[in-house]
């Protein structure tokens, strides 16, 4: 980064040095809450890397499932779960490679990134600027359980409903905005307010995540990886024109249910049955969708 970018080195930087953890070493996790379901979807990925049909070939995440000591059973997560979860990430993989394609000097901004691999399943080139984004402790155990990526990778240890960090980012690049399984978990004021700094702060790009609809909400006790982790979500989105009108020039370009998600096709039957039921039935239908925007 430039010596006079608005954002200085050891604000982006890693905070930590990667100290990452040999293959004997076992890392032990003590999460609750929202924080906790980030191990749910870590460990559906290890899963779907492991099945001869695998969508996302997600071997760093095979590698930190077996480098944590946890009981993963706490996730309960059933094939329909990890197929779910596989789903999410392989769209946003595919629209994140999709962008970075248009845009080769773009910037990533992978907001609440957890221990998702993202950076290292699209191995961007070096020209583009990848900033990963999360609270400054699950910042410390992504050093210690993920392998640095190289290239222009950066973090921000920060809860992402913080003030300020958004607006010291640099602006001189085409810039993507990912969060997967975030917004459902913000209050609905923050999420909103999140978009806001977003779309007003960069000059041009897209954002790209996933949300749940108010009936969606209203079910989250039936969804295990929530309720097992005492996680709370809150903010639900019926109808994508609610993110257009926080800020002019926000366009959505893609909805999608999830029985309208091109690897559908790459699942099981069962679970191809199962997400086309779900994505038919009325009351279901809009309960979870993807969605993309320009801005």
């Amino acid at each position: 980064m430039p010596p006079n970018s608005p954002l200085r080195s050891e604000q982006l930087n890693t905070p930590t040095p990667y100290r990452y953890c040999g293959p004997m070493e076992r890392e032990k996790i003590t999460l609750t809450g929202a924080p906790e379901t980030m191990l749910a979807t870590l460990y559906g990925r290890a899963l779907d890397s492991r099945s001869p049909r695998s969508l996302l070939h997600d071997d760093e995440a095979l590698k930190a499932v077996q480098r944590i000591d946890y009981d993963f059973r706490r996730a309960r997560m059933s094939s329909m779960s990890a197929a779910q979860v596989v789903l999410r990430a392989k769209q946003l993989d595919d629209w994140t490679e999709q962008f970075i394609t248009r845009n080769p000097g773009a910037t990533v901004l992978h907001l609440a990134c957890g221990l998702d691999t993202r950076v290292h399943r699209l191995a961007p080139p070096p020209t583009v600027r990848w900033i990963d984004v999360d609270f400054p402790e699950v910042i410390e155990l992504r050093n210690r359980l993920l392998p640095d990526p190289g290239g222009d990778y950066r973090t921000i240890g920060t809860s992402v409903t913080e003030e300020g960090w958004v607006e010291q980012l640099p602006v001189d690049r085409p810039t993507v905005a990912v969060f997967e399984g975030l917004a459902m978990y913000l209050r609905e004021e923050d999420g909103r307010r999140l978009i806001r700094r977003i779309t007003e702060h960069f000059p041009g790009g897209e954002m790209l995540f996933d949300v749940f609809g108010a009936f969606g909400i209203r079910m989250q006790l039936l969804i295990p990886v929530v309720r097992n982790a005492h996680a709370k979500l809150y903010w639900g989105v019926d109808d994508p024109q609610e993110i257009e009108s926080l800020h002019e020039g926000v366009k959505c370009l893609e909805a999608l249910r999830i029985h309208e998600l091109k690897a559908i096709d790459r699942l099981s039957a069962s679970n191809r049955c199962w997400a086309r039921v779900v994505g038919r039935t009325p009351r279901m239908r809009n309960a979870w969708r993807m969605l993309r925007f320009r801005f």
